[in-house]
């Protein structure tokens, strides 16, 4: 065998031999990271799934649903964050009561899915609610509401959607509203919140609601961070020195919600996360954005809100059954176990709890 061959063979036996190390190392720490998920509180706080669960005869429901309840405990997922999305539309009182009666309408839906499965999921209104839950082995949801255009101009709606379970309000999607402007639109309306959007902030804390800033703009961002008596969060927005777009978080603005005790929770999804090419962005992509926030903040301003049947998901990634494989790359990059605890929980808890707090010091 010449010197050339021999070369060759001893590069091939060290790759082999450096692949089958790698994948030990990952049959370990997957070990590890499903060990933690058994022991830790993990929620996603932002997914688009009700819809689909509300309306079964959809061509994109069923199998292709990216969050079930069956899929959440395979990948180690406690608890999600379920968002009524309310497409924009005429901005009259014709249409507000249209859509507050769909919200209605679809949390009841969602209410009676729950009901009927009773056993396997349950419902959390409070921070109290959650770990008993994941006690008795259920999964576990929250209610959202995305878009404040709901709410129309009416300040009794806030309220009324509390009373339903809603317990997260994004205040804007893609387009401004009566509540405040949003990221995406071309037209400056109200340079941040409108006077209604202040009445609004303040109701939803009097009530322990968690203002959520993700598709609003800097100037609406800001004008909560300064009028909320609560920390606010960013349910699932990325991060813009990776990813140049409207819809994610400059670095000011990341350092500001977590200077007020806040929360920035990492979109998945390539929209927000790179410029590659699809098949290309993957789990290593996201989990550079979560360490940019937690190498500016600390660990505890920063989690996960996948957007999940809203545009979330990547390689590796394409739906909830894969969750745990963020904490094994996060395992993989040194993460102690505490920061990832923070990561998957704890931070959203502590929110939570704060902001139950400050609801009942207003109602003193």
């Amino acid at each position: 065998m010449n010197k050339i061959k021999i070369l060759g063979v001893a590069a091939i036996l060290l790759s082999l031999i450096s692949f089958q190390t790698y994948a030990q190392d990952d049959v370990a720490l997957l070990k590890r990271a499903e060990q933690l998920h058994r022991e830790m509180f993990s929620i996603d706080t932002h997914n688009d799934a009700i819809v689909k669960y509300t309306h079964p005869w959809r061509p994109d429901a069923g199998d292709r649903t990216q969050v079930t309840f069956p899929k959440m405990k395979e990948g180690g997922l406690d608890a999600a964050i379920f968002a009524v999305f309310l497409a924009q539309g005429p901005r009259n009182q014709n249409a507000y009561d249209s859509v507050m009666a769909y919200t209605v309408k679809e949390i009841d839906f969602f209410k009676s899915y729950v009901a009927e499965h009773s056993s396997e999921v349950g419902i959390a209104y409070r921070s109290s609610d959650f770990w008993p839950l994941k006690r008795k082995g259920k999964s576990i949801v929250m209610f959202a509401l995305e878009n404040a255009y709901g709410i129309g101009t009416d300040i009794l709606n806030v309220e009324r959607l509390y009373n339903l379970g809603v317990r997260v309000i994004t205040l804007t999607h893609n387009y401004n509203n009566d509540v405040g402007d949003s990221s995406r639109d071309t037209v400056v309306e109200w340079k941040g919140l409108s006077p209604f959007g202040y009445q609004v902030v303040e109701e939803m804390n009097r009530l322990g609601m968690i203002v959520d800033v993700s598709h609003t703009s800097t100037e609406t961002l800001y004008d909560c961070l300064e009028h909320s008596k609560a920390p606010i969060i960013a349910s699932h927005s990325s991060v813009r020195a990776i990813k140049d777009i409207p819809r994610n978080l400059t670095d000011d603005e990341i350092r500001a919600i977590a200077t007020k005790g806040g929360l920035i929770q990492v979109a998945t999804g390539r929209w927000c996360l790179s410029d590659l090419p699809r098949e290309q962005v993957n789990i290593s992509i996201f989990c550079d954005h979560v360490d940019h926030v937690r190498n500016l903040v600390g660990a505890d301003y920063v989690g996960i809100g996948t957007d999940f049947d809203g545009g979330g998901g990547m390689v590796g990634f394409e739906d909830v059954s894969k969750m745990k494989y963020i904490t094994v790359e996060l395992l993989r990059r040194g993460w102690p176990e505490e920061d990832i605890r923070k990561f998957w929980g704890e931070n959203f808890l502590r929110v939570l709890r704060e902001v139950e707090t400050i609801s009942q010091q207003i109602n003193l």
